[in-house]
């Protein structure tokens, strides 16, 4: 079990106690029906790639004020705890049901921007989101996630950072994770220097993040 304190984090995510149990925390409105203490909301980490990456430890290379390009905010159960701490976070999501979700946690997010586009093709929003963003942060539940990465490199600064969630069965659904995985390694190498991976159970069953800069 890796032990992660308040300094493994960025700035603006802490560890707080909520009913007697510790768990991560950030400070903005609730969303989900999460446990609450004041100002501060807890992240489940069984509910978030990106929190069940930070309790495995890794270093995301994340700090407090980072601009952000969230690839698959869904309904905006991760993405709204990443503005909690981030500074402008443009949230793609292009899902009819979910994007009504969004739109409601972005009404206490002045600094969250829902954008309903498919992270598949960023030049239908490559007129918006700035070039040097200091990380993309990328959940997509489709095939093809290490060419999504690919494709939205190019609004990456060159010290900035990819956090990626790899889903294996959403490559696919019959074949070994592990292959799955180094298939979906090769790949980024194209693109990305690999800094850090780790799988994500228990949190998420066959998850894989990935932590990497552009080439």
């Amino acid at each position: 079990m890796v032990t992660v304190t308040d300094d493994d984090l960025p700035a603006g995510v802490r560890r707080r106690p909520f009913d007697g149990t510790e768990s991560l925390a950030t400070r903005g409105e609730p969303v989900y029906g999460e446990p609450t203490d004041g100002d501060w909301r807890a992240w489940d980490p069984h509910r978030s790639k990106l929190a069940a990456t930070f309790e495995a430890g890794l270093d995301t290379g994340l700090a407090g004020d980072d601009t952000v390009l969230y690839l698959g905010a869904a309904n905006g159960t991760t993405v709204s705890h990443v503005a909690d701490f981030a500074g402008r976070t443009y949230a793609v999501e292009f899902a009819a049901r979910p994007v009504r979700d969004l739109l409601t946690v972005c009404e206490s997010r002045p600094r969250l921007f829902p954008l309903v586009k498919d992270a598949r093709e960023p030049a239908t929003y490559a007129h918006v989101v700035e070039s040097g963003v200091d990380a993309v942060i990328q959940d997509v539940a489709t095939r093809d996630q290490a060419a999504v990465a690919a494709r939205n490199a190019q609004f990456l600064a060159d010290d900035g950072r990819l956090v990626l969630a790899v889903k294996a069965r959403s490559e696919d659904v019959a074949r070994e994770p592990a292959a799955v995985f180094e298939e979906v390694r090769a790949e980024l190498r194209e693109t990305y220097e690999i800094l850090a991976e780790t799988r994500l159970e228990p949190y998420h069953d066959d998850h894989l993040a990935v932590v990497a800069r552009p080439k």
